[in-house]
């Protein structure tokens, strides 16, 4: 997308149970991104959020662009909520084209959640009628088959992809083994300071074959806030801004899951193909990916699709060792989702801009200059979008 930028970056406390107002959190997050970028509560005249309050999902999104608009005293030319529905990403790429069209030209990018304070034994977000205890829509086919969250259907995916080429357990323990030992370089990651072994990867509950308890995100309490700028605007900031290059949500398929023509696709590729093509980069130029880990199968997948592998190969890629700091494509550098935390993929560009302005501290990627980013999805798949930043 050209003519936006990433400017700065926030975070506030990433935790269980925290039972801090969400907010609080926010505000956090928020005044760190300001502070980031070197802007004040003046300069920034846009806002948006993904996916917008929702009501209905205990601690999943408690918090709207107006919430925070008021709290922190804008006066915004522009504002939007993404819908439910929407790609994960859509908040940054609906800024990104607002700045590059004029609407706005510093617009507060933001995530908060409260889902792990929020839940009980009766009532979670991640579950369909979590809260009302009524089911409509697609989740009521599935239900009826005991397919009672996400998990049962990603491992719908990952059962395809183990039958179809041959990937094992040990390949995707290497994938959370590998986001736990790059989370102990984060302070910030939920998992910091508890390192997992493939011992304790196998030893694990199963949750819904072939996935264990080490193969799924892990719900927090966070927020998360990322800046984009309008090109010119970016000059006078504190920091190099971070190019956007190209970005796509792409979806040629429907989108529930079970629904997909090939499991062992999916629509990350259709986002990851389509991004391509709006860019004379290629996989070979990029440094680091943030690719999103809802389950550990997504990471292969993601992979393929960005094309640093081909279709069936990830397994041997991951064994080859290339996703580790030290290999071709670090990934997930921060932990991830299944060590960090779970921020719908915030916390996944939030990692890519740390890397690209050299602050990785002991994960930092030497001379780092292109990441490549996917993020999806809470409901699908489908619902997937990829950007390739730089600086």
């Amino acid at each position: 997308m050209k003519g936006a930028t990433i400017t700065g970056i926030g975070m506030s406390k990433l935790g269980r149970n925290l039972h801090r107002p969400p907010m609080d959190l926010l505000l956090d997050a928020a005044l760190e991104a300001m502070a980031d970028a070197g802007l004040t509560r003046d300069d920034i005249d846009g806002i948006t959020t993904y996916p917008g309050r929702a009501t209905g999902s205990p601690g999943m999104s408690p918090l709207g662009v107006g919430e925070l608009r008021n709290a922190l005293g804008l006066k915004t030319r522009w504002h939007s909520a993404t819908p439910e529905g929407a790609a994960q990403m859509s908040a940054i790429m609906v800024a990104a084209m607002a700045v590059a069209t004029g609407q706005a030209r510093h617009v507060i990018c933001f995530r908060a959640l409260t889902e792990s304070s929020s839940q009980t034994p009766e009532r979670r977000a991640s579950l369909p009628a979590g809260s009302t205890g009524r089911v409509s829509g697609w989740p009521s086919w599935y239900l009826p088959m005991y397919a009672m969250s996400a998990t049962t259907w990603a491992g719908w995916a990952a059962t395809r992809y183990f039958h179809a080429f041959g990937m094992t357990r040990e390949h995707l323990g290497a994938i959370a083994v590998n986001q736990r030992f790059n989370a102990q370089g984060n302070p910030r990651a939920l998992m910091h300071g508890k390192p997992l072994t493939l011992d304790d990867y196998y030893a694990a509950r199963m949750i819904s074959t072939p996935l264990g308890l080490f193969d799924c995100d892990v719900p927090i309490d966070g927020a998360c806030v990322i800046i984009i700028s309008a090109a010119d605007a970016a000059r006078d900031c504190r920091k190099t801004p971070l190019r956007i290059e190209a970005m796509s949500a792409a979806m040629n398929e429907k989108e529930t899951w079970d629904q997909q023509p090939d499991l062992t696709k999916m629509a990350s590729h259709d986002a990851a193909a389509d991004m391509w093509k709006n860019t004379d980069l290629k996989p070979a130029d990029v440094d680091v990916l943030q690719t999103y880990d809802g389950f550990s199968i997504f990471v292969p997948l993601w992979m393929e699709a960005f094309g640093f592998c081909g279709h069936g190969e990830a397994k041997d890629f991951i064994a080859g060792g290339h996703s580790r700091l030290d290999g071709s494509l670090p990934t997930n550098t921060g932990g991830g989702q299944l060590s960090a935390g779970r921020l719908h993929g915030f916390g996944h560009l939030h990692e890519a801009c740390v890397q690209l302005w050299g602050e990785g501290g002991a994960r930092q990627v030497p001379d780092a200059r292109v990441a490549a980013v996917g993020m999806g999805a809470d409901r699908s798949l489908a619902q997937c979008s990829s950007s390739v930043i730089d600086d």
